[in-house]
């Protein structure tokens, strides 16, 4: 089990490993209900959606064994690629943003959320307390109040930040601060790095743009090797007639 996570984390074995990542986790939490903290519900719905996504595209150790496979379908399945892997990104968005906007109409509807004492209440539960930090939070009436309000609010809105192109990248980026958070002081480790994972799909476009630019600097400060000026026969197409990689959802070529 342990094998296979690290495996999935660092993108080796493609697709086969993640199937077989899902199945494992499925058993340990049917065996094991000690584990069940949410982020179990989260990922065996997230799996299937992240099978149908082109998610070992970049950043993983491929084999090749894959594109081997792919280049042996029929030219009609594989212009499939592209419409599952935008079906699979659009299902991870949509299951996302109902995980945020019924918690927050739930958090609504209680008593101690809308007084804004929430907060003080649950840190103050054992299995949630991290001790000598959590009182400094619960101890504190500003703070018990701001971070109340304030999840309440993120959670409850969550998919009009995600909506807007400008706020997308700040709200994928607030949400992983929320539940790092939550990791550090509830304790609820394997909930909030499930949902980490799933908010990075939202800072793909962003991540895409940040690697080009890193290639374009690296490329800038790399020394160019002696040989003249290279031809297109020589040295492939030039970098304007290069297709560039397309951030999620990805178009057809």
């Amino acid at each position: 089990m342990a094998l296979d996570a690290v495996a999935v984390t660092f993108g080796v074995g493609g697709r086969m490993v993640l199937a077989a990542h899902g199945v494992l986790l499925w058993s340990l939490y049917e065996r094991q209900s000690a584990f069940l903290d949410g982020g179990d519900n989260l990922a065996q719905l997230v799996i299937p959606m992240l099978l149908l996504t082109d998610c070992y595209r970049h950043f993983s150790f491929s084999s090749g064994l894959a594109k081997r496979v792919t280049r042996r379908l029929p030219e009609g399945l594989r212009c499939l690629r592209v419409p599952l892997h935008n079906l699979g990104v659009a299902a991870i968005a949509v299951q996302m943003c109902l995980v945020y906007v019924v918690s927050g109409l739930y958090k609504v509807q209680g008593e101690v959320w809308q007084d804004g004492t929430a907060l003080f209440y649950i840190m103050r539960v054992p299995e949630f307390e991290l001790p000598g930090w959590s009182s400094l939070v619960y101890d504190n009436d500003v703070l018990v109040f701001l971070g109340t309000y304030s999840t309440t609010l993120f959670l409850v809105y969550f998919p009009m930040g995600i909506l807007v192109a400008r706020l997308r990248p700040w709200t994928a980026a607030a949400s992983i601060a929320f539940h790092v958070s939550i990791g550090v002081f509830m304790g609820l480790t394997a909930f909030a790095l499930t949902m980490i994972a799933c908010d990075l799909i939202f800072l793909s476009s962003a991540l895409a743009r940040a690697r080009r630019t890193a290639r374009g600097i690296t490329a800038r400060w790399t020394p160019k090797q002696p040989g003249g000026v290279r031809t297109v026969t020589e040295g492939g197409a030039p970098d304007s007639d290069r297709t560039v990689d397309a951030p999620v959802p990805q178009t057809a070529n």
